[in-house]
């Protein structure tokens, strides 16, 4: 049988809204992260949605979804799994139901201050971006963080550049703002639903045509309440790996035809 084409026409949205997505996974500031992110988009004066996505429990006692549900509301949806899925996926749950003309996403966890996100939209006007990209090295972030991590980071700037071409100093923050034309045409083509989903995005994107990717400034004050160990690291590289392996090797990305998995929950939506 053969494969359907994938469709470039976009459907009804609204283009002035900002949809914002928030995955978490084992937070136990959700709450406190969703009213400060809400707080500061009350602020732009912009029409927005605020969509969380919990991604499945940790454990039984785990209270990310009763304390996300305690924040919903007319501008604040959550959605829950029970499965963890990865964060990937979770965004991509999210991105799947936005109504917005710009479809941005952040990561839980406080780390990260929320102002930057009107950084970003303000670079997203400014250049008329594509994509903009959370950068910790951008010469105006301000950030602490473990010089682990620091090291990881360089390594991992250093080989995508080489690797994907991707004028970028830093593809792993979690936080991002896509022009909705962007996602319509890269999310079919992703595969990779939890480590390295940042680092698949931008070089799709990237490859498909969608080079005005540019990085603005944050605020990162790591907290140790992230998720992510060594066994994540290293899931990282295999994920890391088998991109480089898609795109050179089996071109997988250029293919002109709709590779969604067969997951109905991933494909966009507008109810």
């Amino acid at each position: 049988m053969a494969k359907k084409k994938v469709t470039l026409t976009l459907p009804p949205h609204d283009p002035e809204l900002l949809s914002v997505i928030v995955p978490a996974y084992n937070c136990k500031t959700i709450n406190r992260d969703l009213g400060s992110i809400k707080l500061h988009l009350d602020l732009i004066n912009r029409p927005y949605e605020l969509i969380c996505v919990v991604d499945g429990l940790k454990s039984e006692k785990d209270p990310t979804r009763e304390l996300a549900k305690s924040m919903s509301g007319p501008s604040v949806k959550v959605y829950f799994y029970q499965e963890n899925k990865g964060k990937g996926y979770a965004i991509r749950y999210g991105m799947a139901r936005a109504k917005g003309g710009t479809i941005a996403f952040i990561d839980a966890g406080s780390d990260l201050n929320v102002k930057g996100l009107s950084l970003a939209l303000e670079h997203m006007k400014w250049y008329d971006a594509d994509i903009i990209v959370g950068s910790k090295r951008h010469k105006a972030s301000k950030v602490s963080y473990p010089w682990q991590r620091k090291i990881l980071s360089f390594i991992v700037q250093k080989s995508t550049r080489l690797m994907f071409g991707l004028n970028v100093s830093d593809t792993q923050t979690g936080l991002k703002v896509f022009k909705r034309q962007v996602l319509v045409k890269v999310l079919p083509r992703l595969l990779v639903k939890r480590w390295a989903f940042d680092l698949e995005i931008l070089a799709v994107a990237s490859r498909l045509g969608f080079t005005k990717i540019y990085e603005s400034p944050i605020e990162l004050n790591y907290n140790f309440a992230s998720n992510v160990g060594w066994q994540s690291v290293q899931n990282f590289a295999t994920d890391y790996l088998a991109i480089i392996y898609r795109t050179y090797i089996l071109r997988y990305y250029d293919n002109g035809t709709d590779l969604w998995d067969g997951d109905k929950n991933l494909k966009l939506r507008y109810a």
